[in-house]
Parts: structure tokens; C-alpha cells; sequence
């Protein structure tokens, strides 16, 4: 079993919890802004909200 406290984390600017870097996102980490699919989706109603 691998320990992953290691890893990289970032907190997503929607729901605003932490998540952690993924194999898949290896070549892209930098790049990554949310923690998932839906937050990506919804990113539009928290620009709405702030304003």
C-alpha cells in the first residue's frame, strides 16, 4: 500500500475543497483547475454568484 500525503494538492475554486494530484493528470497537473467534471460544469454559477 502506497501512502499518498506525499502528493501535490490544489483547491478547487467552485466547491472549494482540497484534491489531490492524479496519475492521469501527470502531464498536465499545472494545467488542472478542477476537481472534477461537474465542478468544471458549474464553474459559469460561481462567477454569477460573486457578482
Amino acid at each position: 500500500m502506497h501512502k499518498k500525503s506525499h502528493l501535490p494538492s490544489k483547491t478547487c475554486p467552485v466547491c472549494q475543497r482540497p484534491f489531490n494530484w492524479r496519475k492521469k493528470w501527470k502531464n498536465c497537473w499545472e494545467d488542472v483547475v478542477y476537481c472534477s467534471e461537474r465542478c468544471r460544469r458549474n464553474r459559469n454559477q460561481l462567477t454569477t454568484v460573486n457578482n
